[in-house]
């Protein structure tokens, strides 16, 4: 599947990254890193309905989505839009994201001060080295992939991110990947529309796999966000967030694109 192939070009990405950067001299840098917020926190005081919005310049369904992009200036478009969250892909050779991106996102929105939006490090994380990166490249939280890894991985994975003080964003695609992520006890659980072996969307995974999840867990809706009507779907089926991003790269007024997701369209920035 291509969730294989990805995961596979990762791990060697892994090895070469620590070649270069040996994990002890990233953990010192780490160690030093501005301190993150609580994504969920940020979330929850958002509202009733939370946004995550996206810089993705390309992804293996759709190819090329806007690869030229200034990251940080469309991240502080998002955020005086009212984003409370912003996922920056970090994967090269398929999403043609960078750790830079993460970095400039960060250092765009620490110009906002403490109502800073929270940053989600979207990637492929298979390994503890991947996670102390997105320490030091200012992530506050990092997405992790039931269906990419195995039990004690997940778990080794998500005590590991705790321990740096950021928040794992749990993502499932499948019944059997919301009861891991009930097994793990995540506080904080992600459910992708998309299919992560076929890459077909389809919307009514939020509406089966939400009632599974426990009432105290944050849901947040990912992939196949279009519009406003979607978001009020899900807030219905119990997501407490939805996450955009394809929708708000292509929209010719980003600023706008938010505001209507969130139900201000008539409303000025």
């Amino acid at each position: 599947t291509i969730l294989d192939r990805i995961v596979e070009r990762r791990r060697v990405d892994v090895r070469d990254a620590a070649a270069v950067v040996p994990r002890a001299a990233l953990e010192r840098s780490a160690a030093s890193a501005p301190r993150a917020i609580s994504f969920t926190g940020r979330l929850r005081a958002a509202g009733p309905m939370a946004l995550i919005a996206e810089i993705k310049r390309a992804s293996p369904s759709k190819g090329d989505i806007a690869p030229g992009m200034d990251a940080p200036a469309q991240s502080l478009r998002y955020a005086k839009a009212g984003a409370a969250g912003i996922s920056v892909l970090t994967e090269p050779t398929w999403f043609k994201g960078t750790l830079d991106d993460l970095a400039a996102v960060r250092a765009a929105v620490d110009t906002m001060g403490g109502n800073r939006p929270a940053i989600l490090r979207k990637d492929f994380i298979i390994d503890e080295y991947q996670v102390v990166e997105a320490r030091v490249y200012g992530a506050d939280a990092l997405l992790l992939i039931v269906a990419a890894l195995d039990d004690d991985t997940l778990a080794r994975l998500f005590r590991f991110t705790g321990e740096l003080g950021m928040e794992s964003l749990v993502e499932v695609d499948t019944v059997e990947g919301m009861q891991r992520a009930v097994a793990l006890g995540a506080p904080f659980i992600g459910i992708n529309n998309r299919d992560l072996r076929s890459f077909t969307v389809d919307l009514r995974t939020t509406d089966t796999l939400a009632t599974l999840a426990p009432r105290t867990a944050l849901l947040a809706a990912l992939s196949g966000i279009q519009q406003r009507a979607d978001v009020e779907r899900f807030a219905y089926a119990g997501a407490e967030a939805v996450l955009v991003g394809e929708a708000l790269m292509l929209a010719g007024d980003p600023s706008a694109a938010v505001r209507e997701l969130l139900g201000f369209a008539g409303s000025k920035s």
